[in-house]
């Protein structure tokens, strides 16, 4: 076991530390247990970096197991995109990939064994029925019509039911626990229903699927699970979790422990909500990245070690919070600010013409990384014809603008110096062009006559420039809390996504996808990892140079 001391610590991780103690365990044993209903998201991320980090701190386990119970909503693709994030946040589960359906059969048995000691009925309520008779927070449950039928009747029942003797909805295994309990959850829940859908793992086998609450506890028990984790909506459930493992010959009883979920600004986090995005077409599609997806993180460029490092940060609570967006941006850009190569990209570009500059392209040698040395250097064309950005230069400025002005001198990042001499323009007075001059002596060095110069500006120079698109993302949402409008829809940033056409220096023709770059004094950017090619690059903004939230508050 690792050492106490060097660990996080949390009121789970104190739990864990005392069953230790006691003797109560000796291994830890946890899971992760998602739904392939839909990509997984930062939220998940959390989650997966508790399970997998408490496994590897105690040197002990984690499973992956898919919670597939309801075969409409699941496919195969959910569960393959499932796979490949935990692997890419860097976490390996334990054996084989396990399916609650690898339980199926055994279920069923434990479902049999309730009914034989007269406590689950067969039910034929419909739903709307069900509610009615379920009560409420202020009312006791009425008992339904067959909840006291015999073992054998309902025994009967339920093997008919498996046979596909009833339609969808005409009946349902409930248990039989407490129509008066003050938990809604313990009003004799349903525990079994028909369905006629064809599962991705079980074929057509099966015509009837358990429930969630049924299903959990029971996978956790035969895997050996010492403590399952899971977040605060679970809490009035795990009365539920505890009273099944309690009715049935099972040797092993996990432990419950909830904790808050998370919840991020300018997102939303219900599965619901981003399918609805997607199906909607308001994204490209479950990695567009806008989305809180792992998948769409990953796209915009967002780094394994980064998500970790969020997940630390905001540690593990029972109390719900949100988290500002800066929380999370802070974490990339710490990460990218020490490992992301510089590079330079002009994505409005105004063309400069060097007017004494009349020799063939000169290579320069610049370092790709400021406090790296490690991470060496790279050549960066400089020629007569350069590209800046539109905004670096301005006819007149007052002393505070550190950039281009007509007359003043700027030093070209990595390169020389150059004066704005003049300034062509269109019939209309749009600036087309600059016809600047350079200084030869100023490459590494200042002026040596001690003229002070503005500021320094990122270039690209052009014979050798690549095209490329640029797709500057921002918050999803105009409002910090999506989730608590009427209709979040229309709630959807229209400035989420701007696309800008520019030219970038030619060592990024080759850009690995997700590889990222600081872009200088634009961002970090990476490579789309579906839509980038050598002939074709598209860089996506993982995040601004500076905290933009924090800006505009």
């Amino acid at each position: 076991m690792a050492d106490i001391e060097t660990r996080p610590t949390n009121f789970i991780r104190q739990i864990i530390d005392a069953d230790l103690a006691s003797g109560k365990h000796n291994a830890v044993q946890t899971r992760f247990p998602p739904e392939p209903n839909g990509y997984l998201h930062i939220g998940h991320a959390k989650s997966i970096c508790l399970n997998f980090g408490i496994a590897q701190d105690y040197q002990g386990k984690c499973n992956l197991r898919f919670d597939d119970t309801n075969p409409e909503k699941e496919n195969i693709d959910f569960v393959n995109s499932i796979q490949q994030d935990v692997q890419w946040l860097g976490f390996q589960w334990d054996g084989n990939v396990r399916y609650s359906s690898d339980y199926f059969d055994a279920l069923y048995g434990y479902a049999v064994e309730l009914i034989n000691k007269g406590l689950a009925y067969v039910c034929f309520l419909n739903a709307e029925e069900m509610r009615e008779y379920r009560g409420s927070l202020t009312q006791p449950g009425k008992p339904s019509p067959t909840r006291d039928t015999s073992p054998a009747e309902n025994l009967a029942l339920f093997e008919k039911m498996r046979a596909g003797g009833f339609k969808e909805g005409e009946c349902s295994l409930r248990a039989k626990i407490d129509m008066s309990s003050s938990f809604i959850c313990m009003r004799d829940p349903v525990i079994y229903r028909v369905k006629f859908a064809h599962h991705h793992q079980t074929g057509d086998k099966w015509c009837i699927y358990p429930m969630y609450d049924f299903t959990h506890c029971i996978s956790d028990a035969l895997e050996g699970i010492t403590h399952s984790l899971c977040t605060l909506e679970f809490q009035d459930n795990r009365r539920l979790y505890d009273w099944i493992l309690d009715n049935i010959t099972i040797p092993c009883h996990p432990q419950q422990i909830e904790f808050s979920r998370l919840n991020l600004e300018y997102q939303v986090m219900s599965k619901r909500k981003l399918h609805q995005l997607v199906e909607g077409n308001h994204v490209s599609g479950w990695d567009d990245p806008r989305m809180p997806t792992i998948a769409g993180l990953r796209r915009r460029g967002y780094t394994p070690a980064s998500l970790r490092e969020f997940a630390k940060r905001i540690g593990i609570t029972k109390q719900d919070n949100v988290i500002e967006m800066s929380a999370l941006e802070a974490c990339i850009r710490e990460d990218l600010d020490a490992h992301a190569p510089r590079a330079m990209a002009v994505l409005d570009p105004l063309k400069v013409t060097i007017s004494n500059f009349n020799a063939d392209v000169e290579w320069l040698d610049v370092a790709n990384h400021p406090k790296d040395e490690s991470m060496g250097s790279r050549k960066v064309p400089f020629g007569k014809v350069l590209y800046i950005d539109r905004a670096d230069f301005r006819e007149e400025a007052n002393k505070h603008y550190k950039r281009m002005v007509t007359g003043g001198e700027v030093r070209l990042r990595g390169a020389y110096v150059i004066r704005a001499d003049e300034v062509i323009k269109d019939a209309d007075g749009n600036i087309l062009e600059l016809i600047c001059s350079y200084d030869p002596e100023t490459l590494g060095k200042n002026p040596a006559d001690g003229r002070k110069v503005r500021g320094v500006i990122h270039w690209v120079e052009a014979s050798q420039a690549k095209t490329a698109e640029f797709r500057v993302y921002d918050r999803l949402f105009s409002v910090p809390n999506p989730a608590a409008e009427d209709d979040f829809i229309q709630v959807i940033n229209p400035a989420s996504l701007q696309v800008k056409h520019g030219f970038v220096e030619p060592s990024l023709t080759q850009a690995a996808p997700e590889l990222a770059f600081q872009f200088e004094r634009e961002g970090y950017y990476c490579a789309d990892n579906r839509d980038s090619s050598p002939e074709a690059l598209v860089f996506n903004r993982t995040v601004g140079l500076r905290d933009s939230f924090a800006a505009e508050a």
